[in-house]
Parts: structure tokens; C-alpha cells; sequence
């Protein structure tokens, strides 16, 4: 009799889907609130700030539908293990309601945002906000270090990717030469509080949760698949880290003309590849049963859904 496989596909290409979703979501937001600001406001629907804001919504709705489809894909486990039905699941104050208001928030907001009403990005950012946070909306503060990992991250990298591909793709395609350079610094400067905010967060709560899955014993780092998992992650998390320094300490500065535009959106293309790269790991390792799970069930026993790292974020907690 063969022994269970390590990890059940195609478990880890739907939790990359839904990272990227949540990405796509929450760095929307963080572009519209940060550096979206700093694009003047000339009032034409050709201006470069309405084309940025409208790409930048477009985004975050495919994000939320992303989120959207992951709820429906796992509200009938989440209700199984609940032992009730769908629907009385979702006419109760629970995360999983909570999480289905947020949804369909966000997409009203982003859609509302498409349109150019300002509203919009209002509701948007509280459901990706409140969405992300639930637990604490229900009172389980007990499982919030992933899923406040998961939204940090998100306002940090997401914030970047939408920066490149909605503000600086923008400014570099439909603004003067004379004023490119500047447009982009000041874009930058605005988003690098929130980085280097976001970034602390996610060193911190990622810190909690590989302590919580290794339930303190820094040995099963390199005597399990999960630790040499969780290596591998950190090693491509220090590769951000690096990149990301690299920008703000070298880069940045530097900015102020159109070379310097072109150079710090190169390096920051590099930054979201190796940020790729992480959330791919990531998956893979929550695919795997973590150390304090060795004693109980293979993944794909028990729960609906398989084991699980407590607190990844792949359902309603």
C-alpha cells in the first residue's frame, strides 16, 4: 500500500491563483491611496491620472473576482465542516458571510471605480481591508497572523506591481519627456511608506507564523519537507528584501529623470519576478502538512479540503 503523497495537487495552483487575486486586489488600493496622488489632476478622460486610475481598477476587479470565485470554491467545505448548508452558513455572522459582504463589495467598488466615481475606491478598500481581516470582525484573533501576513504582503508587493504596470507604464507612455522623471519620482517617494510599513509587518507576522508551524523547534528547519519548503521560501523572501533595498536605498535617490525612470521600473520588474517566485513556494509549502501535523492525518484526510497549516488563508476561518 502506497503511502499518501506529499503534497495533492492541484491544491497549490489554486492557493497561487488566490494569492495572486488577493495581490491584485489589495495593491490596487494601495496604488489609489499612495502614489495615484501624485498624478495631477487635469480633468480630460485622456489624462494620465484617470487612464492610470481606470488600469488600476480594472485590476482590482479582476483581483476580486478571483476572490470571488475562491469563495464559492470553498464555502462548501468550509460549511461541511461547520455541518450545515451553504446558505444557512451565509445568513449567519460568521467569517464566512463577512467574507461574502467584503466580496461582493470590493467588486462593487472596483467596478464603481472603473467608472470613474471616487466612491468607489472608498468601498473597495474597505472590503479588501475588512475581507482580509475578518477573523478579528468575529472575534478569533487566534488566527490572524496569516491572513494580516497575506494582506501586508499584498499592500506591499501588490502596491508595486500595480505602480509599474498602471503608474509608472503610464506616465512613461502618455506624459511629456520633460515630465516623466518627476511624475515617476514623485509616484515612488509616495508608495516607499507604505513599503517599508508593509514590509515590517510582513517580516513580523511571518516571523509568528513559521514559529507557530514549527511550534518553536528550529531543527525540524532542515529534518522535515516543510522546513526545507520554508527555506526555500526564505531564501527567495531575501531576495525581495534585497531588491527591495536596493531600490529604495539606490534607486530611489537617483530619481528625477527619464533614464532614472526607466532604470528603477527594470529593477523593480526584477523585485515582482522574484516576489512570483515566493508566492510559488508558499504554495507549494501549504500544500504540505505542516510539523505538528506529523501525528494526524495525511493531507486529503479529515477536513474537507485536506490538512492545513491554521490560519493559511484558503477559506472562511
Amino acid at each position: 500500500m502506497q503511502g499518501a503523497a506529499l503534497i495533492e495537487w492541484p491544491g497549490p495552483i489554486l492557493e497561487l491563483i488566490e494569492f495572486v487575486g488577493a495581490f491584485m486586489a489589495s495593491g490596487a488600493i494601495g496604488f489609489r491611496y499612495t502614489a495615484l496622488r501624485q498624478l495631477p489632476d487635469v480633468g480630460g478622460a485622456r489624462s494620465a491620472r484617470a487612464i492610470a486610475g481606470r488600469r488600476a481598477a480594472a485590476i482590482g476587479l479582476l483581483g476580486a473576482l478571483v476572490n470571488l470565485w475562491h469563495l464559492w470554491e470553498v464555502l462548501p467545505r468550509a460549511a461541511a465542516r461547520a455541518h450545515q448548508g451553504v446558505g444557512a452558513l451565509l445568513t449567519a455572522y460568521n467569517a464566512s458571510s463577512i467574507w461574502a459582504v467584503m466580496s461582493a463589495l470590493m467588486i462593487l467598488g472596483f467596478a464603481l471605480a472603473l467608472a470613474r466615481i471616487d466612491l468607489g475606491w472608498a468601498l473597495a478598500a474597505i472590503g479588501v481591508i475588512a475581507g482580509g481581516l475578518r477573523n478579528a470582525l468575529v472575534g478569533n484573533f487566534a488566527r490572524l497572523i496569516t491572513p494580516t501576513h497575506l494582506l501586508a504582503a499584498g499592500l506591499w508587493i501588490g502596491t508595486l506591481f500595480v505602480l509599474v504596470v498602471a503608474g509608472i507604464a503610464v506616465v512613461m507612455r502618455h506624459e511629456p519627456a520633460e515630465r516623466r522623471g518627476a511624475l515617476v519620482a514623485a509616484m515612488v517617494n509616495a508608495f516607499s511608506p507604505l513599503a517599508l510599513a508593509m514590509g515590517g509587518v510582513v517580516v513580523l507576522m511571518g516571523v509568528l507564523a513559521a514559529w507557530d508551524e514549527l511550534g518553536g523547534d528550529l531543527t525540524l528547519l532542515y529534518t522535515t519537507p516543510y522546513g526545507y519548503a520554508l527555506l526555500t521560501k526564505l531564501f527567495f523572501v531575501a531576495i525581495v528584501f534585497g531588491l527591495g533595498a536596493w531600490n529604495w536605498r539606490r534607486q530611489r535617490p537617483t530619481l528625477g529623470s527619464e533614464q532614472a525612470a526607466v532604470s528603477i521600473r527594470r529593477s523593480a520588474r526584477g523585485e515582482l519576478i522574484a516576489a512570483l517566485l515566493v508566492l510559488v513556494a508558499t504554495s507549494i509549502m501549504l500544500g504540505m502538512p505542516s510539523p505538528r501535523e506529523r501525528g494526524g492525518p495525511p493531507p486529503g484526510a479529515g477536513a474537507p479540503g485536506g490538512a492545513r497549516p491554521a490560519g493559511a488563508p484558503a477559506g472562511p476561518r
